[in-house]
């Protein structure tokens, strides 16, 4: 019952992450003024704002204007839903479940933000940062591998930013990708971050090559790599340790 309560809660929360993606991008409170229609500006209702199931209901649509919600909204709620009910039956209460609890909802809205805008704001990666390292001191990863985290993911990503420009003389990575991998940094620690950062750039290398390949982009295109660091932070802080330990033992 705990779990399920969990995983409703956790709908909930993605329900409010889905304002967090739509209204940063154009710097807008999240808190104020209520959800509305975004064409027609109508305040939805409290039976409108339940999670999936009011879009499903609705058939995707909104009942004033008809203008369509798009699947990212239920996608994002099921998500965090199965995010949370999965971290409460794994982690149980305690420190360690609200500091993923916490992780995973800034990796679900610098994912969604990214991919759709090439943006990762500043409200998430620099207050990530500190809220990561405070953590820190109180459960895993300890601060010694927080802060060496968080300056070895910061400074790796910006030393690499910084020798393609002064090689390319133009920009390759945004300083978001470097704030936002420091945040990793914070709440993983350095060894976690290090994997973070080899599955975000095998992955985006893979779908950058399938791009090429297709004729859909070229060696210019520009990938939201913001979007690929989430996913490899999401897999270094679920399975990470079990990779890790794997590849020590072949070697």
């Amino acid at each position: 019952m705990l779990t399920a309560f969990a995983a409703a809660f956790g709908a909930v929360i993605g329900s409010f992450l889905n304002v967090c993606i739509y209204r940063m991008p154009l710097a807008k409170s999240v808190v104020w003024p209520a959800s509305a229609c975004p064409r027609c500006g109508r305040l939805l209702s409290w039976y409108e704002n339940i999670p999936v199931v009011s879009w499903l209901v609705l058939r995707a649509r909104c009942r004033t204007c008809g203008a369509t919600i798009g699947v990212r909204y239920p996608i994002i709620e099921a998500l965090t839903s199965v995010m949370f009910g999965v971290a409460w039956w794994y982690y149980g209460p305690g420190l360690l479940l609200v500091s993923r609890l916490l992780f995973g909802c800034a990796l679900i809205v610098l994912f969604a933000i990214d991919l759709e805008h090439h943006l990762l704001p500043n409200a998430i990666t620099l207050p990530g940062i500190i809220v990561g390292f405070a953590f820190s001191f109180f459960t895993e990863p300890g601060w010694i591998a927080s802060l060496i985290g968080l300056l070895v993911g910061g400074g790796a990503l910006f030393g690499v930013a910084e020798i393609y420009y002064r090689i390319r003389r133009e920009e390759g990575l945004g300083m978001g990708d470097v704030k936002m991998l420091a945040m990793v940094g914070a709440f993983l620690g350095w060894k976690l971050t290090i994997l973070t950062l080899m599955l975000a750039s095998l992955s985006g290398s893979l779908i950058g090559l399938l791009l090429i390949v297709s004729g859909r982009g070229s060696m210019k295109y520009a990938l939201p790599f913001g979007t690929f660091l989430a996913l490899g932070a999401a897999a270094a802080a679920t399975v990470g340790p079990s990779l890790l330990h794997w590849y020590l033992g072949l070697m």
